[in-house]
């Protein structure tokens, strides 16, 4: 037999826990009321309301940091599973949308999403000028259980059960230069004359050089002077003549002003997925913007 709800034992409002839980995740509220797209003021007030509504004090001052009560630690993981059940119902009730309007959120890289999105959306909202697309650029993985995105473009594959892939792309990354670099030190035309020549890390150098250093390039630490995390920033370097970067042929064909070098350089291969929720491959609205992304990577 169906338990029945106590309803009067549910005292408080979905947004409030969620700004609980952002702020369990996030360490502060700024972080917090950046993930949720509010004001700070606003996750300030939502968890005060749920410590009225719970009737305990969920986080402690310390300094300029907010520390859990004892309270807060227990309540933690009832919220999580509350979370999860909500965004599980979300995902459930997306995929068994019929309708084509309506948003859909695509992660990607900073540089896919500068060098290589504009274009296939272009062509994308002026077929369907009803849907709205929104886009995460992000280097890191987005969570798509936890529904950050609708769909991803990744360049691994995931292994979660819950997630559907599709390897639209196997491409390669090799090296360029612009044509102000190859002035000023002249054209390699092969790997031992990269000795000395001054290189643009589109990552850390500490991940950076080793990556170099195993495809066989004679990299020293003193090669990568300049370097950003960002790589549409890094890649501007790189196009402004700075140094010699390392870029997927996919984006490099998108980007004028810098010419492959290094005939005898061995590419590096680079695969690229999309992925689903399993919960969304139904959706007619999201199957479309996913149809439509494998058919335009794939070239």
């Amino acid at each position: 037999m169906h338990q029945c709800m106590n309803w009067d034992a549910i005292g408080f409002d979905w947004n409030q826990a969620r700004a609980f839980l952002a702020t369990v995740e996030e360490g502060n509220l700024s972080a917090a009321a950046r993930v949720l797209k509010v004001a700070q003021p606003t996750v300030g007030r939502q968890i005060a309301a749920l410590e009225d509504a719970l009737s305990v004090a969920l986080f402690e001052r310390a300094g300029r940091d907010l520390v859990l009560t004892p309270a807060g630690r227990a309540v933690v993981e009832p919220l999580r599973a509350m979370a999860e059940a909500a965004t599980r119902a979300s995902l459930v009730a997306a995929g068994r949308a019929d309708g084509i309007g309506g948003r859909v959120t695509i992660s990607a890289s900073d540089a896919m999403a500068a060098y290589v999105l504009p274009e296939i959306l272009a062509d994308l909202t002026e077929r369907v000028p009803e849907i709205e697309i929104g886009i995460e650029v992000t280097n890191q993985l987005s969570d798509l259980l936890r529904r950050e995105a609708d769909i991803a473009i990744r360049h691994v594959r995931p292994e979660e059960p819950e997630l559907v892939a599709r390897r639209v792309h196997s491409g390669q990354a090799t090296l360029y230069a612009a044509p102000a670099f190859l002035r000023r030190y002249g054209r390699p035309e092969s790997v031992a004359a990269l000795q000395g020549l001054p290189f643009i890390g589109l990552t850390a150098p500490e991940r950076m050089r080793p990556m170099l250093v195993a495809r066989g390039l004679p990299v020293t630490e003193a090669s990568i002077r300049l370097h950003s995390e960002n790589t549409v920033a890094g890649w501007e370097l790189v196009r402004r003549g700075l140094g010699i970067g390392l870029m997927l042929d996919q984006i490099a064909r998108r980007t004028p002003g810098v010419e492959r070098i290094v005939p005898d350089f061995t590419p590096v291969p680079v695969d690229l997925w999309l992925v689903t929720h399993r919960e969304l491959h139904g959706s007619r609205r999201i199957r479309l913007v996913w149809d439509h992304l494998a058919s335009a990577l794939q070239r």
